[in-house]
């Protein structure tokens, strides 16, 4: 909980926002753009001053806007540019940061407000042809999907616990969060600019059609276009978020004209808000609702799919305009496989980086958890972590483990799991050597 004290003329919430439209490792443009809110009964004559520090303390540089109206009880946009020469890019791994300062000043020069806000300068894209670029590099998104639980500290999680499951999901060659499926806390995004990690941001789980009784398909309607709007302004600073999502396994496509018509809605406001990033979904058996025939899934900046990720392939063949993504994956050698060899393939997100308190049902009594993670609740990497890590890892690794099954995927490959939830009970190999009595 934050109390914020103003002036009658002063940035409004989350208002000030930062661009780098032109990036390259000898000079980028940054763009500051803060929306003046006005509560007086007058006009007031206004500018911006921004002065800009990198992460060592130093000035980088400043600029300054032309003064503008603010007419009485109304806002306006204030936009000023400047140049960072040889700037410290954020990347992966990396989390280069700089801090801007904004002063709003007055007519005569005296101070009416101030705010302050953290950037990266980066450049994405997401191309059809190739799949995802940052900073003229094509990088495979591997991605995990996360809940926002710590385990035993429930919902009231210690930063540095965060900061311990990300270091550790980087260590096993992760380089992407999708934040599933809710807005996670600002420091948890913080977090993730900080690692340098790359991150997918969801907004909602469902929404006119009910997953559990009391969702948040009763609030839909009246709500989701103010949450949607403050969502992307709240996040839309941060150079780990790479794309955005309006949904997971929204159950409303079965009828398209409602559902069509909610994508829509959000999808301007998204654009609207943050034009420098895609909007995708998490399609859920697009095939069975008629997304890829009937032009829902046309409408995503990048389409994004749930698993059978042949079917993905297929509709980027079937039209190879449209940008793809794996939204929720399942972890068979296969499954990889089929990302790491298509092209346009962006990356895809496994179900699930950690494993989650609640979805406990499949796994049986007296289990409180979901057991789909790389890592269990304590960051303990399991047998299917140090598979991963032998894929996607960067550097060379070596695992020992004492087989006591095997499970075969679809691809007829070996692996120790072959779904992505839950996990048997048994994961195909263990990390002690002890044999066990029976």
């Amino acid at each position: 909980m934050r109390l914020i004290t103003t002036g009658q003329v002063h940035v409004d919430a989350w208002g000030t926002y930062v661009t780098t439209p032109q990036v390259s490792a000898e000079r980028a443009t940054v763009r500051f753009e803060s929306s003046i809110r006005n509560q007086t009964r007058q006009d007031v004559r206004a500018r911006i001053e921004v002065t800009f520090t990198g992460s060592d303390g130093k000035v980088a540089g400043t600029a300054i806007s032309t003064a503008a109206t603010v007419p009485a009880g109304r806002m306006e946009k204030l936009v000023t540019e400047a140049v960072i020469a040889r700037p410290r890019l954020w990347d992966v791994g990396q989390g280069n940061l700089y801090t801007a300062s904004v002063r709003v000043v007055g007519e005569d020069g005296a101070a009416l407000d101030s705010d302050k806000v953290t950037f990266g300068v980066r450049d994405i894209a997401f191309r059809a042809d190739t799949g995802f670029w940052i900073n003229g590099r094509n990088v495979k998104l591997k991605g995990t999907a996360i809940h926002a639980d710590g385990g035993a500290f429930g919902m009231a999680v210690p930063l540095a616990f965060y900061e311990r499951r990300l270091r550790g999901l980087q260590a096993l060659g992760v380089n992407a969060i999708r934040t599933a499926h809710h807005p996670f806390s600002r420091e948890f995004m913080e977090l993730c600019d900080r690692l340098g990690m790359l991150v997918m941001d969801e907004a909602f789980d469902m929404w006119t059609v009910a997953k559990n009784p009391h969702d948040y398909h009763l609030f839909f309607g009246d709500w989701s276009s103010l949450d949607a709007r403050e969502f992307a302004r709240r996040d839309r600073n941060h150079p780990s978020v790479v794309i955005w999502s309006v949904g997971n396994e929204i159950h409303d496509t079965p009828y398209p004209l409602v559902a069509k018509a909610n994508l829509a809605r959000l999808k301007k406001i998204f654009n609207e808000e943050d034009p420098s990033r895609p909007v995708t979904m998490a399609l859920f058996r697009p095939n069975v609702t008629g997304d890829y025939q009937n032009g829902l899934a046309d409408m995503l900046d990048v389409v994004g799919q749930n698993y059978r990720e042949n079917e993905l392939t297929q509709a980027h063949k079937d039209k190879p305009t449209r940008k793809i993504i794996g939204t929720e994956n399942t972890k068979g050698r296969g499954n990889w496989l089929a990302v790491r060899d298509f092209a346009p393939y962006s990356g895809m997100f496994l179900w699930t980086g950690a494993d989650y308190l609640g979805e406990a049902d499949r796994a049986g009594w007296p289990s409180i958890s979901n057991p789909s993670g790389l890592v269990d609740r304590t960051d303990v990497v399991k047998s299917i972590g140090w598979e991963r890590a032998s894929w996607w890892s960067e550097t060379p690794m070596v695992k020992i483990g004492r087989r006591t099954g095997e499970f075969v995927d679809t691809s007829g490959l070996p692996t120790t799991v072959a779904t992505a939830t839950p996990q048997p009970r048994d994961a195909g190999v263990r990390h002690d050597w002890t044999p066990v009595s029976l």
